[in-house]
């Protein structure tokens, strides 16, 4: 979706606003020329476009308060960025804002083994967690996809997961503390290097806000030995309702895999083609990942096998070596990179009950035939976070708008299921006017409220999450 180009009085405020943000930061760190800026216009939902006033890079909690200070004193709003691989349009900026970068601020600033605590500047990528506490033994448990490129500051805003949170939880569950710049330039703490903070849970309210209450610039997070060992599983099946009826009896089961992955045929053939991981020819498969010494992981592995041989598999294929776990998983770390390669696609990111996975994927099915639109499915299945890609050409005229069509009814049939909207993408601008169908107006004013309080001009990372016609009237009140 382009924006139209900015008119002159749009120019005339860039000037002056930039002009204003070189006072509170270095020069190098104010990007205004439309030429530079035009890289921060969108996120990794190319879809949906729009050039920013300008762009700030502060390097400390100071500067950022800097920023918004300033900001909020002109009446600019501010779209906090981590490292823009977001799904869901989260971090797409206004013509009228200032996108606030975070790349920046990526140093640990502490790391404490005894107490398995680590605290970074919220800029630091996911994955360079792991490599900076592995000397040491540990590790960081959530693991995004974008795990190589994402920062832990979007990883906040959207309460990130990854194939390892059924066993180790979603960012919330391993965020202690954070620091906060409110829209006022306020800085706070919440939490910090303990079990838990007295009071009110507001770390839980942040985590997975979207940057709609306060810029978060350091955060202190949990690490964990890592395990003794690790193997994965790999079961093929002749039908993805029958994979999903697997994965609803391995939790029955009372067995806890560290993961439990699904992909199905589409998936597993554009994967194979560009990940050569040996994955077999078949309608949908498992991989199912345990931990623990080998004991454990015999015993665990052994129960897993047992309840899949119940769903007739074509083919169960245990690891026998870390090269064989290590091919395993690049197939489905590289599913999104090879989707890709068959055309332009859309990631959705709704969650259901586990139980409800046959019925579903059958479901998608049968919507993927109505709006003649492939679907391919892969997602973390032990606990129901699905990412369905719908394949459209966005060079044919209105495929774009059938594809979004397709997935807002897929988002529809898991609210129907008894799940949500998102499980760690965020609502962001694809899923805003879909918030009606999950929440009732109690509901949705109760959660403005909220945002009242943090942000009460309405200046935080505007147009997302809510309705656009809410947010513009709650901002126009402000």
């Amino acid at each position: 979706m382009e924006m139209p180009a900015p008119n002159p009085s749009v120019l005339s405020r860039r000037a002056q606003i930039a002009a204003r943000l070189r006072e509170v930061l270095p020069a190098d760190a104010v990007i205004d020329d439309p030429v530079e800026t035009r890289a921060y216009e969108c996120d990794a939902l190319t879809a949906y476009r729009c050039p920013p006033l300008a762009v700030v890079l502060p390097a400390s909690t100071q500067e950022v308060a800097a920023v918004l200070r300033l900001c909020n004193r002109e009446g600019v709003p501010v779209v906090p960025r981590g490292a823009g691989t977001s799904l869901a349009g989260g971090s797409m900026p206004t013509q009228d804002s200032v996108v606030l970068g975070v790349a920046r601020m990526n140093a640990v600033l502490e790391t404490d083994y005894d107490n398995r605590t680590i605290r970074v500047q919220a800029g630091r990528t996911n994955l360079s967690l792991s490599d900076a506490v592995a000397e040491g033994g540990f590790f960081y448990a959530p693991d995004p996809s974008s795990q190589l490129a994402c920062a832990i500051a979007g990883n906040i805003a959207m309460n990130a997961g990854g194939a390892h949170c059924l066993k180790y939880g979603v960012t919330t569950n391993n965020l202690l503390g954070a620091t906060v710049v409110l829209m006022d330039g306020t800085v706070t703490e919440i939490g910090g290097a303990h079990l838990d903070a007295p009071g009110l849970d507001l770390l839980g309210v942040i985590c997975g806000s979207e940057g709609q209450l306060g810029v978060v610039t350091e955060a202190v997070l949990r690490i964990l030995p890592a395990p003794e060992g690790a193997r994965p599983v790999l079961m093929a099946f002749d039908s993805s309702e029958v994979a999903g009826a697997c994965v609803a009896d391995i939790i029955r089961a009372g067995v806890l895999p560290v993961a439990i992955e699904f992909m199905d045929g589409p998936c597993i053939r554009a994967c194979e083609d560009f990940a050569h991981a040996g994955y077999p020819d078949c309608a949908a498969l498992l991989i199912v990942e345990v931990e623990g010494s080998e004991a454990e992981i015999d015993m665990q592995l052994g129960l897993i096998k047992q309840v899949a041989r119940g769903h007739s598999p074509q083919e169960v294929r245990e690891s026998a070596s870390p090269e064989e776990s290590a091919a395993i998983w690049k197939g489905r770390k590289s599913a999104f990179g090879a989707m890709g390669r068959l055309g332009d696609y859309i990631c959705l990111d709704g969650t259901i009950p586990v139980s409800a996975l046959p019925q579903v994927l059958g479901r998608i099915g049968a919507l993927s035939q109505e709006y003649g639109l492939r679907v391919a499915n892969v997602f973390h299945a032990g606990d129901g976070n699905m990412h369905p890609l719908i394949l459209f050409d966005a060079n044919t005229p209105g495929e774009l708008e059938r594809a979004e069509a397709l997935g807002a009814e897929i988002l529809r049939a898991c609210v129907a299921a008894g799940g949500c909207l998102t499980g760690e993408h965020g609502v962001g601008v694809e899923k805003r006017d879909l918030m009606v169908d999950q929440f009732s107006a109690a509901d949705m004013e109760a959660q403005m409220r909220v945002k009242d309080v943090f942000d009460p001009r309405w200046l935080l990372n505007p147009a997302k999450v809510f309705p656009l016609a809410q947010s513009q009237a709650r901002r126009a009140a402000g």
